[in-house]
């Protein structure tokens, strides 16, 4: 017995008739007969070697023993229902951080979140927008979207969207290339770049133009400022399909050449395995999935 612990039953049996000094009170509290608490607590005794209580006719009195025994099992039944209703809060709770790049956030997620407040309204979807790829252990991250191949260890990845690059204008820059457009125009407007110049250099040699200087125009921090600046008239920008369906779908913005460059990346939905026990992530997930679809 010294290498084994006493059964789980008969530690409950042992806490409840220490609590209540009373076989009877312990059996209704635990559900069961008063003669099977009894059985329990001998049971116990005699895998412990030494009495728990003292009994004087139907009467029950702790022994220094069994009350110091007791202080110790009430405390470690405390300890188990403060960790189970902890993990109960943390698997129930409805507020969700979702880490994505300021660009998905600005281009993709936001405009959707009208249709995430009709579809999830108990949920309270935090965004956590930053180029930094953050820890789902230190930075309370229960969802992230990354760019990239999509390999996280000890994760759940799926494909969101795709990394299909456009390059877009307003309607005023387009008229400067010509009806219809041509390629060859491009070096009469400004090329506005995002973080780095590779991406036009890429996207002009796949469409076969070699003649224009793809190093020429702004460096943008990131994508919103080259989405500014385009939007601005300064010139044209290369930006991803997915994230621009809505403006041309109105017109606020053109795309002149069919031409798109994937950079063999895309977005993906990064989802720790514990995180999909709790039932607010499944729904986050499943309407981001869904989204992505549309």
């Amino acid at each position: 017995m010294r290498n084994s612990l006493p059964s789980l039953n008969a530690l409950k049996a042992f806490e409840s008739v220490a609590r209540h000094l009373s076989m009877t009170l312990a059996g209704q509290e635990l559900h069961v007969t008063p003669g099977a608490i009894s059985l329990h607590i001998r049971e116990l005794e005699r895998q412990l070697g030494l009495p728990l209580f003292q009994r004087n006719g139907r009467k029950l009195a702790l022994t220094a023993s069994g009350q110091g025994y007791y202080y110790s099992i009430a405390s470690a039944f405390s300890l188990i229902r403060e960790a189970t209703e902890t993990l109960v809060q943390e698997t129930q709770k409805n507020t969700i951080t979702l880490a994505c790049t300021t660009g998905f956030a600005t281009h993709w997620l936001l405009p959707r979140l009208a249709d995430f407040e009709r579809a999830c309204p108990d949920i309270d979807l935090r965004i956590s927008a930053t180029s930094r790829i953050q820890s789902f252990a230190t930075d309370g991250i229960d969802l992230a979207v990354r760019h990239g191949n999509g390999f996280c260890e000890g994760c759940v990845s799926e494909k969101l969207i795709d990394d299909d690059y456009l390059a877009v204008c307003i309607p005023a820059v387009a008229q400067q290339l010509g009806e219809p457009p041509a390629l060859a125009a491009l070096g009469r407007v400004t090329l506005l770049h995002d973080m780095h110049r590779e991406d036009w250099q890429r996207w002009l040699a796949e469409a076969g133009v070699g003649h224009i200087d793809s190093g020429k125009g702004p460096l943008y921090s990131d994508g919103s400022g080259a989405w500014l600046a385009m939007l601005a008239g300064m010139g044209v920008a290369l930006m991803r399909r997915r994230f621009v369906q809505a403006n041309l779908a109105s017109g606020e913005v053109v795309a002149p050449f069919p031409d798109t460059l994937n950079t063999g990346h895309a977005y993906w939905l990064i989802t720790p395995h514990e995180a999909l026990l709790r039932s607010a992530v499944v729904k986050v997930r499943a309407w981001l999935m869904q989204q992505s679809t549309e």
